[in-house]
């Protein structure tokens, strides 16, 4: 009995492993037929990828900075003459033209101060004309011995005295107008109003400070510094014709940029910064620029008529620098090392075996293997193959 519970179990156990070995046989011919190795998995499945276009095209030379809007005239209006405020002739933030009237100064005092200065010329210009009329009279007397020449003399003297004092009462009437002109506060410049700083009411004069201040934002004008190392590259470009220079809002959502152009470079470097201070003014009609504000500012030196561009994207940083995978014609992609010379816009101006009309992965390169086959997401059907799903 006891040999025969042997016999079985030896039986059981050559079952069990001739089973072993056809599972397995089945498996390496499944393996076979799906073309891979036994054990590999899908090691040959294509990688899935995005890709862009290697193009030659005009790409412009540029160098950035961050600068800060200012107002090319920024004026804080003074009141010239003293008196009380009786009218204030705008509202805050107003835009208002060179000459418009802002504030009214209570006039009466400086009226009654030119009618004074008036009638004071009056009187002496009649006592001028007295003085002179009694000289001439005087001069021919003494031709005739009926004065002495020291009476004409005199006569004489008094009618230079009344003709000064005329030229003198003459300028005090001037001075009168004027102050009394003054007492219309105008805008010297065309602009945009800011806070209102003394009310209707209060007593101001030459001492008292500003009124209100007006900024010209029309045109408008951007400080910004570059670094010393370029002054020499801006200044070659400059002396071929105006710079352009472009800037946006920092942070701007929108990414709408204002174009104008180089209008000042500094004349030294500063030693504290190592950069110089230039400014670029700008048309601003809609006022999207504003005093104060923060701007990204990008010169244009020049324009490189066939510079080899990729997408920024495409451009992976590996253990032996720089490069590019190139999908091929059989849909294999070809590690290429490149050379980035800058990024603008989305792109890298690169420098390497490249051609104008490669293709190269843009996105996916992680799954991507130097030779490996590559399948190109979104690729357009075949000219002249079925769009949808074919007749129904």
């Amino acid at each position: 009995m006891t040999w025969r519970r042997h016999e079985r179990a030896a039986a059981l156990v050559a079952l069990l492993a001739m089973a072993a070995v056809s599972g397995c046989d089945s498996g390496a011919k499944a393996d076979a037929k799906a073309g891979a190795k036994p054990g590999s998995g899908r090691a040959g499945a294509a990688a899935p990828v995005v890709t862009g276009v290697v193009k030659a095209q005009p790409v412009p030379v540029r160098v950035s900075a961050v600068g800060t809007v200012e107002p090319i005239e920024s004026v804080a209006v003074l009141p010239q003459v003293g008196g009380v405020i009786t009218q204030v002739a705008f509202t805050e933030g107003q835009n208002v033209r060179a000459g418009q009237e802002l504030f009214r100064i209570d006039p009466r005092p400086l009226q009654a101060a030119l009618e004074a200065a008036r009638a004071q010329l009056a009187r002496d210009r009649a006592q001028a004309a007295n003085a002179a009329a009694q000289a001439e009279r005087y001069a021919r007397l003494v031709e005739k011995d009926y004065v002495t020449r020291e009476q004409a003399d005199a006569a004489r003297t008094q009618a230079d005295v009344f003709a000064a004092a005329v030229q003198a009462d003459q300028a005090a009437v001037e001075q009168a107008q004027l102050s009394l002109a003054y007492t219309t506060v105008t805008s010297p410049v065309a602009g945009r109003t800011g806070a209102l700083l003394v009310r209707k009411g209060n007593v101001v004069g030459p001492a008292s400070g500003p009124l209100v201040v007006v900024n010209q934002l029309d045109p408008i004008r951007v400080a910004f510094a570059l670094p010393g190392s370029q002054l020499g590259e801006v200044s070659r470009y400059r002396a071929k014709g105006p710079l352009t220079v472009r800037v946006r809002p920092s942070g701007g959502a929108d990414g709408a940029s204002v174009t104008g152009r180089l209008v000042f470079i500094d004349n030294a470097v500063s030693p504290g910064t190592g950069t110089v201070a230039m400014k670029a003014e700008f048309a601003n009609a809609d006022e999207a620029l504003w005093p104060g504000q923060f701007v990204d500012v990008e010169v244009e030196l020049t324009v490189e008529p066939e510079a080899l561009t990729v997408p920024a994207s495409a451009v992976v940083t590996g253990q032996g620098g720089t490069f590019v995978y190139v999908v091929d014609g059989e849909n294999k992609a070809v590690k290429q090392a490149v050379t980035v010379r800058r990024t603008l816009d989305g792109l890298a101006v690169v420098e390497g075996e490249l051609a104008d009309g490669q293709v190269v992965v843009t996105d996916g390169q992680i799954r991507v293997v130097p030779g490996g086959t590559v399948q190109v997401k979104g690729t357009p059907p075949a000219a002249g193959a079925p769009q949808g799903g074919g007749p129904k």
